[in-house]
């Protein structure tokens, strides 16, 4: 006989998540979701709350992210779910496990004009694995597990539930939740065999690893493929750190030679999108390797593109054994082109000019940054160089807004790492464009004593826009900020602490003081803005 279980719809909501290894809500305090404060509080189940519904999403994405399980977001009727979609969105394209469990006005008095009526599930289907509005409160068990099934389900992603008012404060008596079942995707063995060939046979082949990598937890297979296969590899997204940076396979600087030169790219848990030249790879041949199905590529012609569980694929590459090619010479002459841009980009961040150099402010925190750190990417010109300079030493500790491209990322992430890491260090990376977004949730952090540093790129200007609008038409608009604002004033008077710096050499003591702070504390970099990082155009 099932165990059963009683109480009002919030307590019921909360048995079934955590069930499924929910440890804790993002919200923005609202009336609609009452019961499911009521249950956690009874409870003793964390409550962290924000000034932006968009935050509480992007925290919760954190959390999904870092710990590869779901994180949970509870969000009041009407603007409180319109205010989280970017958020949504995001974790749809970074296949993060996140619930956004929504209020919804009552269903007896729908039509009739109750404060904050509108329909949810049409606005998020789109851009959700799992949209539904719960019928009845002895169906709030039921439906939890479904949309954390399909969640965790790969492709991961988000889940949506709409909660209308008498179905969450009602109670019932139902039976209790079960152990979650979430299925594995079993790949053809043939693709797989192909791909390994391809991989063992080719003269200068490459692996490119994303953010399915870490999100399947295949990174220990990732590294037997490559080593059994003998094959470099570089990454993106949070497949970063995957290889160590001193690991022999490991590069990240010759990227170019790597790709034009190349006879098999095999990419592996990240889609062929604009951040990989569309997957167009000059004459060689393509190895897509996905999670499901779903995420194959439609736009490219693969020589081979295997779906299914990373693990099990990957290891399969690793148990490899028919012929394969000396690949030494390739990855001898790849480690020379690493070298050299190695070498570049040390006298970069050494650059005593000032205005200060975006690449002078990353090779200061080179300097000071733990192996284990968590640095959030919230940005665009000043975070791309964050992308070339910092290498993450260890898998699961890089967080960028990945290819939606959402700015206001910075301060949700940094209370979801901080939640899940307590002792680490949590560094956001912020241009004075993304500062916009989300600073105010500095309140946020220091009201719940969650210290992060906080690192703005102040030059002034939208960079990413200014730069290209004048090479395009000779002038620009819509694109200047105000020069030299004291973002650091910001956020102590919501609590925090931080200074201005304007000088390289003043940026290494700065750094040090912020991170020894033990609350939220925004160092407000002034860096030069004619300095934008080289780019082609991203937008086709």
């Amino acid at each position: 006989m099932s165990e059963m279980i009683e109480g009002h719809g919030g307590e019921l909501a909360l048995a079934a998540l955590r069930a499924y290894g929910v440890t804790e809500m993002f919200t923005l305090s609202g009336g609609h979701v009452f019961p499911l404060y009521d249950a956690a509080h009874k409870a003793g189940f964390p409550i962290y709350d924000v000034r932006h519904e968009q935050s509480a999403v992007f925290a919760a994405e954190a959390v999904a992210k870092l710990q590869r399980r779901p994180g949970l977001a509870v969000l009041t009727a009407g603007p409180g779910v319109t205010n989280g979609v970017s958020g949504l969105t995001s974790a749809f394209f970074n296949a993060s496990p996140v619930l956004v469990m929504g209020g919804r006005a009552p269903a007896f008095r729908w039509g009739s004009g109750s404060l904050q009526e509108i329909d949810h599930v049409p606005l998020v289907a789109p851009v959700t694995k799992y949209a539904a509005t719960v019928a009845g409160t002895d169906q709030i068990p039921a439906e939890v597990a479904r949309a954390l099934t399909a969640a965790l389900t790969a492709h991961r992603g988000p889940a949506f539930l709409d909660l209308p008012l008498e179905v969450l404060f009602s109670s019932e008596d139902v039976a209790a939740p079960g152990a979650p079942e979430i299925p594995v995707i079993e790949p053809d063995p043939e693709d797989v065999a192909r791909a390994a060939e391809l991989l063992a046979t080719a003269e200068r082949p490459v692996i490119i690893a994303g953010s399915d990598v870490w999100g399947g937890n295949a990174i220990a297979e990732l590294r037997a493929a490559a080593e059994a296969l003998q094959v470099p590899v570089f990454a993106n997204g949070m497949g970063r750190g995957a290889l160590p940076p001193g690991h022999p396979l490991a590069f990240a600087r010759a990227r170019r030679p790597a790709l034009d030169q190349a006879d098999v790219v095999a990419v592996i848990g990240t889609p062929l999108d604009f951040r990989l030249g569309f997957g167009e790879f000059g004459a060689a041949r393509v190895v897509h390797i996905v999670d499901a199905p779903t995420q194959r590529a439609g736009h490219v012609e693969t020589a081979v593109s295997p779906a299914g569980d990373l693990r099990l694929i990957l290891a399969a590459l690793a148990d490899h054994a028919g012929p394969r090619a000396d690949h030494s010479g390739w990855i001898d002459g790849l480690r020379v082109a690493e070298d050299a841009g190695k070498a570049r980009d040390a006298e970069a961040m050494a650059a005593e000019s000032d205005p200060i150099k975006p690449a002078r402010v990353y090779g200061e925190l080179r300097k000071v940054l733990a192996p284990d750190a968590v640095t959030i990417g919230d940005g665009g010109d000043f975070v791309s160089y964050a992308g070339r300079f910092l290498e993450p030493a260890q898998p699961g500790t890089w967080l960028d807004p990945g290819p939606y491209g959402c700015l206001g990322t910075g301060m949700g992430y940094a209370m979801g790492a901080r939640v899940t890491y307590p002792d680490r260090q949590i560094c956001v990376l912020m241009g004075d464009g993304a500062a916009g977004f989300s600073l105010m949730d500095a309140e946020s952090l220091a009201r719940q004593k969650l210290p992060v540093v906080i690192v703005v790129g102040n030059n002034g200007i939208w960079g990413l826009e200014k730069h290209p609008m004048q090479a395009m038409y000779g002038y620009d608009v819509a694109a200047d900020l105000q020069p030299g604002l004291r973002y650091d004033h910001v956020v102590e008077a919501l609590g925090g602490a931080g200074e201005t710096v304007e000088k390289s050499s003043e940026l290494g003591p700065a750094l040090e003081r912020a991170f020894d702070a033990g609350v939220p504390y925004l160092v407000n970099v002034l860096t030069d803005p004619a300095d934008a990082y080289p780019r082609s155009s991203n937008l086709a």
